[in-house]
Parts: C-alpha cells; structure tokens; sequence
C-alpha cells in the first residue's frame, strides 16, 4: 500500500510540474529563460553544492557519478517543493510578486552492488515576464507602446547510471531530454491594436558525465574529489504564431492564423565543473565546488545583449553531532551555504550576476530513520539598479521529502 501511495504522489507531481507557470523573472525575457536553482535532498541548504558529494541515503543530480555509492536493497525516492516572494526593483517602481511550484521528482535504486540508476524530472528554465516597450514612429515625433509577456519553459527528463570503477573511483553518465514551450503575446498600441501570439517549442538531449574520487584519509578527515563535463548541444524549435489586428471600429481582421515557422537552433554550451567534499571527526562536512560554462563559444547574441562565459561558486557546511546517535536531536543536520553567480548575460554593458545565501536542517522522518524533511532557506539578489536595469530581492523556501526505502528486499516464507 505504501508503495502505491508513493507512485500516486509522484505521477501527479509530474503532473502538475509539466504544467506549472507562476513565476515573474524579468531577465528570463533572453534566451530560453533562467536556469532553474534546483538541488535534490539536503544539498539546497548547502548553497546548492554537491559535485564530491556521495551521501548513500540521499539523491544527487548533480553528479551520477554517486550513484555508484547506493546501497544494495535500498531504494531512494524524493519530491521537493519551494516558494519564493521577489521584489523588483528599478530606480523609480518597486514591485513584489511571490509564487509556489513542485521543483522535482527523482527516484534511484541499485542494479547490483556498486551500481545504481536514477530518474527524474524538474524545471530546466522558467519563463515569466511583463514588459512594456515605447519605441518611436518612423518619421514621426509620435511613440508606440509595445507589451511583451511571457510565460513557460523546458522541462528536464533525465537517466542516469554511476558504478565504481575501483574501490575509491566511481563514473557516471547522465543524459537528459529537455522539452517545453515559451508563450510569448506582444500587444501593439497605435493607430489600431495588433496582437502577436507566438508558441515556441523546444526540444533536445544533452549529455554529462562525472567521476568521484574519494582521497586516502588524513587523521579523521575523509575527502572526495568529483568532477563533471556537460557536452554542448544545439535544441531545435518550431514556432506556431497566431496574430490579428483590431481596428478603430472595433472590427477584428486575422493577420495570421496558426502558421508553423521553423526557428534557430538554440546552442547550450560546453561546460565543467569540481568539487572537493570533506568530512571531519564525522561531524563537519565541508563542501566547494566550482563550475564554468562557456557560452562564448556558441557565438550567440540576442538584439544588443551578449552571452558571456558564465562561473559559478559556491560552498556548503554541515554539522551533525556524533555523540550519542540514538537519540533524535543528535541526528538533525544544520546545513549553511553560500553562492555566486556571475551570469551569462550582459546587458548596457552591464553583466547580470547574482548571489544567495542559505541556511538549512535535515530532520529524520522517525527515530533511527535515514529518511528526512530537508527545510532550507535562501535569501538573495539577481540583476542591478546600475544603467536603469532591474534587480531583484528574493526569498526561497525549499522542502525535500528524501525516503529511503527497501523494495527490492525479497520476504522470507517460514
């Protein structure tokens, strides 16, 4: 029955992630949106690290590589939540938005000892976007006003195996299928109003791998080393635009009506990460990582904006008390993390980073139990007020339900 129930819970959260769209992020009018901050089990409130983590009980996608540490008979399963509250800001407006959403689904089970598979579903990029555009008639001193809004994204399906290679070495390849559409309405106000609806779908695959490596021990400090490697990939789109316009009698005239339109492959760049995770006296868990993506190379550019290489840095603490592990509180984990982004867009000269900083616990479920309520929260700022851009405040609660299960642990008959 327990079984059933989870399966439930996960089919309708696919559900409901495949359709959600609240979010109201100005710089995801570029490109395909913002890269969606998602990070399974305690690893949120470790400022989203985990390339040199390989924690057996919990699920990590951020390197299959530590799939090849799960443990035999055991079956990790996992769904997250967040809620974040934004205040946009320019020089002269200030505005508050806020909005929920189911962040992932992911499950991971050993085929055989040292070797283990995972799935999962989750946000790739989000959309969500309202802006409105004065440009100037053409031999004219008059203006128009033009509104753009957007809403959406892709979505990310992936597959992933990790196996140890050697006692302390461990491989792991992920590929994933990236999907979704973009909705963009531009409005039109001048001497009539046209309205253009475009439906851009997207879709590819992409592929990363990674290794771990865990170090010989110094004293009482256990340190692993991880890497991984995303190859470029190029997603190909199709745009189906519905558009009319409206006179000043009122009369509605189409434009076009449902026409399919080819679109530029949209180019996701070659990137890297590493990461080092120590563990000391089995009580600190220090964890580093970097990781640089290099849009450069893809030679895209949008209007006047550019894509610039992008590094990302980040670092994470964990304290969990060795004494006394039979008793509960002994075995809640503090999480504290702290991330820097540079970004990849640059806009009026201005490159668009961003930072947050994070403070979690990991609570088990019941006394003795390696299933946990993860609760993390982030504060943190996008964007700038410099060159009349936006920048954004935001608050970000995450919840991650982590259960460790034993389905494949066949019952003894008397």
């Amino acid at each position: 029955m327990k079984k059933k129930i989870i399966l439930i819970v996960l089919v309708a959260s696919v559900n409901v992630l495949c359709g959600q769209n609240n979010s109201n992020t100005p710089y995801s009018l570029f490109g395909l949106g913002v890269e969606n901050k998602t990070a399974t089990g305690g690893l949120t409130g470790l400022g989203n690290t985990g390339v040199a983590q390989s924690n057996p009980y919990e699920i990590n996608i951020f390197n299959p590589a530590s799939l090849g540490n799960i443990l035999q008979k055991s079956f990790l399963y996992e769904f997250g939540l967040n809620a974040t509250y934004s205040t946009l800001q320019t020089n002269s407006i200030t505005q508050t938005s806020n909005n929920g959403n189911i962040s992932h689904v992911a499950i991971a089970f050993p085929v055989k000892k040292d070797w283990g598979v995972g799935i999962g579903l989750l946000p790739y990029t989000k959309t969500g976007y309202n802006v409105d555009l004065e440009r100037p008639i053409e031999g004219s001193a008059d203006s128009y006003i033009t509104r753009i809004t957007g809403e959406g994204g892709l979505n990310k399906f992936y597959l992933s195996t990790g196996f140890k290679a050697l006692k302390n070495l461990s491989f792991g390849v992920d590929l994933s299928f990236l999907f979704g559409s973009i909705e963009q309405e531009s409005l039109l106000y001048t001497d009539s109003f046209v309205s253009i609806n475009d439906q851009n779908h997207y879709g590819g695959v992409k592929l990363k791998t990674g290794f771990q490596y865990k170090l010989p021990n110094v004293k009482k400090i256990e340190t692993t080393f991880g890497g991984t490697l995303e190859l470029p990939t190029s997603l190909g789109g199709t745009q189906t635009r519905t558009s009319y316009k409206t006179t000043l009698g009122g009369t509605a005239l189409s434009i076009e009506d449902e026409v399919e339109n080819d679109l530029e492959d949209f180019e996701l760049p070659l990137s890297y990460g590493f990461g080092l995770t120590s563990v000391i006296n089995k009580e600190f868990t220090t964890s580093l990582d970097y990781r640089k993506i290099l849009w450069n190379d893809t030679n895209q550019q949008q209007n006047n904006e550019r894509y610039l290489d992008q590094s990302i840095y980040a670092f994470g603490l964990e304290y969990m008390s060795s004494k006394d592990k039979f008793n509960y509180s002994s075995n809640i984990k503090y999480r504290f993390g702290l991330n820097y982004n540079t970004g990849f867009l640059k806009i009026s000269n201005q490159q668009i980073d961003s930072y947050f900083i994070s403070f979690g616990v990991g609570l088990p479920m019941r006394k003795y139990s390696n299933s946990n309520f993860n609760v993390s929260y982030s504060y943190g700022k996008e964007g700038t007020l410099e060159n009349n851009l936006i920048q954004e405040d935001f608050h970000k609660l995450t919840l991650n339900l982590n259960f460790v299960g034993k389905w494949f642990e066949k019952r003894k008959v008397d």
